[in-house]
């Protein structure tokens, strides 16, 4: 519902802005929320969690990479833009409440879910490896686009504003986190685990 809420507000508080933004028309503003990989991380976090929801004892592949890529991605979306992004905001009203959903509360809620709920025995080395394609592709979209459109939504990944060397060495501080996160989850998960490991596939 968290996650629902925030792009939902986010959306709207895009499609509303009219002055100082580089994309002019409303629609095109408003699809280019989904770029951002805030917005990515907390939807994959939502689908997992109703997946999860409608389905216990899921366990397919594709779950346990997409359950890591969601825990890992709302991680470091919490941990980046506090650390070194909300400096660079100046937030009011409806925008605030967003920011809140989709920076702060669904990253909680997700980390403590994960810790009290599991489910556990998901991870493992293979399904942790797995995990960094997604920001490795995320951020191979977002080169691509912006050199085309000459936007980026990060000031980290700004090629224009601080180059490919200065990009390049903040992509690898991210990818570490990446990894840190990944391989952090996989040795708390098999502490934490508990019974006899869920079947490798579900129907």
């Amino acid at each position: 519902m968290c996650v629902v809420v925030g792009v939902v507000v986010q959306l709207f508080v895009t499609a509303s802005i009219m002055h100082g933004v580089h994309f002019h028309d409303t629609t095109a503003r408003v699809l280019n929320v989904f770029a951002f990989f805030t917005i990515q991380s907390n939807i994959l976090v939502g689908v997992t969690s109703l997946w999860l929801a409608a389905r216990p004892d899921a366990s397919a592949p594709v779950f346990r990479v997409a359950r890591l890529m969601g825990l890992v991605g709302i991680v470091v979306t919490g941990i980046v833009y506090h650390v070194a992004l909300r400096a660079y905001l100046e937030l009011d009203s409806w925008g605030l409440v967003a920011d809140h959903l989709l920076h702060t509360v669904v990253p909680i809620l997700a980390i403590v879910g994960w810790l009290l709920y599991g489910p556990r025995r998901l991870t493992s080395s293979a399904v942790a490896s797995a995990t960094v394609l997604y920001p490795v592709a995320w951020v191979t979209f977002t080169m691509i686009r912006g050199a085309a459109i000459h936007w980026y939504p990060y000031p980290f990944i700004d090629v224009d504003r601080l180059g490919y060397l200065k990009v390049a060495a903040n992509c690898v501080w991210v990818a570490l986190l990446v990894f840190g996160i990944a391989a952090g989850a996989t040795a708390v998960d098999r502490r934490l685990a508990v019974g006899p490991a869920p079947p490798e596939t579900d129907a």
